[in-house]
């Protein structure tokens, strides 16, 4: 991941003008119409770790967690080895500081080819070349011979006869649109027309696709008055806080989707309408510094889950229906050795000894990700909630929610601790538990949110009264099952 360009005082406006009130089953959920390549989660593999796992030992996680695509940062050998002979599909890299010197040679280029590509297939199975990352906002001064680097790694890939197989592009970052919202309007930087509109010509004449990396994160982070946590997360909302397009009246319920439909908008502008985008890198961090608080571990637990829902469930972007996004989630690793604010070190699904961060909460998604334990999430109240509005919650689930609230009675054994808060989160867990978590079952007009931290650990400890154990193995249970 490259560091992010601030764009807080244009989005500001424009998303404040918006509100109006892994094994195989990866890779063939949605086909995407006209074209032979099926929508699909992958992940970033990035190396910079204390303690980096041998190559043998990231293709051993890969395949234990079913991950079918991964994207590397340059083309290491000995990783290109270990992938042999094991059917995941890769995305191999040319560094930024390679650039230069591949963009003013052809010779250059087809010798990185020849060590970087060539000497691995088919045994390895490099599906595309990511040329550079982020180039037109990392290194504008590399700008000039960016599309030249393309056509010659794509040259020696002609010569090859792999020019089919293997694909061309490089990863773009989202600030290269500006007026993201509403997307009907956006736009690329003018600055780079006369980079995008040969680039661009580039993709559609070899049937590539345009690279972007999607960070709704940053989005929110930048732009927090603006934006909902909720917006940013995927998570459910009302009509009337979703963003709408003016132009389009299209409705956008997540950051994610409004990004992308951006591009696809900013590409039409130059006359571009059917090239697809691939998202190179998306994802959320699960820990950050004093002034990042919304990097955590239910957030980025929630992100990523929602994401690979998104991604797989064919559902594509109000422009796109039904298009859906191949997505690669940034990342595979924690990354100690990162610089920056806490956040860069805590972008991964697993540390470097292989146990994931956190257990993602997906359903019905096969044997994705087999760190996925679905009934090990809860429903609990948030800390800053409201009291009355969690009284509320509690006379609900207890009510016409038909929780089974007679633990909570004097005397019965979750009546203690004996506040509104530890009995709102007995009853809305065990609501959210009977309603088999079915989406949109913890909100309770925002004072609860999902969580994978048992409410039985929490710092009430026994006072907590085994709120998960009444639920799960008690008359409840019955009717889950």
């Amino acid at each position: 991941m490259v560091t992010h360009q601030s764009t807080a005082e244009s989005a500001t406006v424009i998303y404040a003008m918006s509100f109006l009130s892994f094994s195989g089953i990866l890779g063939i959920m949605s086909l995407r119409p006209n074209s032979s390549h099926y929508a699909f989660i992958g992940v970033n593999i990035g190396t910079a770790v204390t303690d980096m796992p041998s190559p043998t030992e990231v293709v051993a996680l890969l395949e234990a967690q079913g991950i079918q695509h991964v994207r590397l940062y340059d083309a290491d050998r000995a990783m290109l080895r270990a992938l042999a002979n094991t059917g995941i599909r890769v995305i191999v890299s040319v560094p930024n500081d390679q650039l230069l010197g591949i963009g003013q040679s052809n010779a250059t280029a087809a010798n990185w080819v020849s060590r970087n590509v060539i000497a691995h297939v088919p045994a390895t199975n490099i599906t595309a070349i990511a040329v550079g990352s982020e180039i037109l906002t990392s290194i504008p001064n590399a700008a000039p011979v960016l599309v030249s680097a393309l056509k010659f790694i794509q040259a020696a890939l002609v010569a090859a006869n792999l020019d089919q197989q293997i694909k061309v592009s490089t990863p773009h970052s989202s600030y290269i649109i500006l007026d993201s919202f509403p997307p009907s309007q956006a736009f690329f930087n003018k600055t780079w027309d006369h980079v995008m509109v040969p680039l661009l010509k580039f993709l559609q004449s070899t049937g590539s696709y345009l690279m972007l990396n999607v960070y709704p994160y940053y989005d929110f982070m930048q732009n927090k008055d603006a934006i909902p946590l909720d917006y940013a997360l995927f998570r459910p909302l009302p009509p009337n806080k979703e963003a709408i397009d003016s132009n389009t009246l299209l409705h956008y319920t997540n950051v994610f989707d409004a990004v992308v439909d951006a591009a696809y908008f900013a590409m039409s502008y130059l006359n571009f309408t059917n090239i697809p985008i691939l998202v190179t890198e998306s994802g959320w961090p699960s820990k950050g510094d004093s002034s990042e608080p919304d990097a955590t571990i239910d957030n980025a637990n929630t992100y990523n889950s929602n994401l690979i829902r998104h991604v797989l469930n064919n559902s594509g972007t109000p422009k796109q229906p039904g298009i859906a996004i191949s997505t690669y989630i940034y990342e595979l690793y924690n990354e100690d050795l990162r610089t920056g604010p806490v956040s860069e070190n805590n972008w991964g699904l697993f540390d470097a000894n292989g146990a994931p961060v956190y257990t993602l909460h997906l359903t019905n998604s096969g044997t994705i990700f087999a760190n996925d334990t679905t009934n090990q999430t809860f429903c609990v109240s948030k800390s800053n909630a409201d009291t009355k509005m969690l009284q509320a919650a509690l006379d609900w689930a207890c009510g016409p929610g038909k929780v089974d609230c007679s633990p909570l009675l004097q005397g019965q054994p979750c009546y203690e601790p004996n506040s509104v808060a530890a009995h709102a989160t007995y009853a809305i867990n065990a609501y959210y538990q009977l309603m088999a978590k079915s989406p949109g079952t913890c909100d309770f007009k925002g004072v609860a949110s999902v969580t994978t931290t048992n409410p039985k650990d929490s710092k009430d400890g026994e006072e907590a009264c085994l709120r998960v154990v009444e639920v799960v193995n008690g008359p409840m249970a019955q009717l889950l099952s």
